[in-house]
């Protein structure tokens, strides 16, 4: 070690292994915050539709639907991390690495983004809606048209905290074999007592954290219409 280098620089797991580590951290929220919307927008918009009151009420589809949601939602993490392990080697072949976790981290996010969506499609204004069905529209004219852009803003937003609580979560999936900045945070800087690895992976993810907020807050005002 040289007197004109840092310190960090002569540390293996900053200099090799710490921007490999950030690319698993981001592949994992990137993939499970792409999956959570596909199958989360959807939902959402069902239990919007179906909820009383709603356009096309039906009170038993909402309640077992909203069940389901909920129970996801109530699950730890870590807890359902472990209870899919069967299922996340099922699909990708390993209960280890940034692959199998995307499994674990879509599903844990579904049923939190879906709350999100309904959340969105509730603050889209009724005159609007009950002029679109005025002009006979059915119920996916209605949500095509009306429904998903007048509530854009709102749905990027979730998306926004969908994917940054994502990134929360993958470094807890590094205690069980999830890869990223959580294992290498876990590895060295707490077994292996190396405190500038530990402060290095928590700088990232904030920076990865305020990025991917100020990303959401920018492109939600961008297709937001009442500013």
């Amino acid at each position: 070690m040289t007197a004109d280098r840092p310190l960090w620089f002569d540390n293996p797991a900053i200099r090799i292994e710490l921007w490999p580590a950030l690319g698993e951290t981001l592949l994992m929220t990137v993939f499970a915050t792409a999956f959570a919307i596909i199958v989360g927008l959807p939902l959402g918009v069902w239990l919007y539709m179906t909820a009383k009151g709603s356009l096309t009420d039906n009170r038993m589809v909402y309640r077992i639907v909203s069940t389901v949601v909920d129970i996801g939602r109530s699950i730890p993490f870590i807890i359902l991390m472990i209870a899919l392990i069967p299922f996340a080697r099922f699909v990708t072949g390993s209960a280890l690495g940034w692959q199998a976790t995307v499994v674990s981290l879509t599903v844990s996010a579904i049923p939190f983004y879906a709350r999100l969506v309904e959340a969105a499609l509730r603050e889209v204004a009724a005159g609007k809606i009950e002029a679109v069905q005025m002009m006979g529209a059915d119920s996916w004219q209605l949500i095509r048209q009306v429904l998903v852009p007048e509530a854009l803003p709102g749905l990027l937003s979730g998306a926004t905290v969908t994917a940054v609580a994502l990134v929360s979560y993958t470094a807890m999936a590094g205690a069980v074999g999830g890869g990223g900045l959580g294992a290498l945070a876990i590895s060295y800087g707490y077994q292996r007592y190396q405190t500038d690895t530990m402060i290095a992976c928590i700088v990232l993810l904030v920076a990865c954290v305020a990025l991917l907020q100020l990303a959401g807050d920018l492109l939600a005002r961008s297709v937001d219409h009442r500013q």
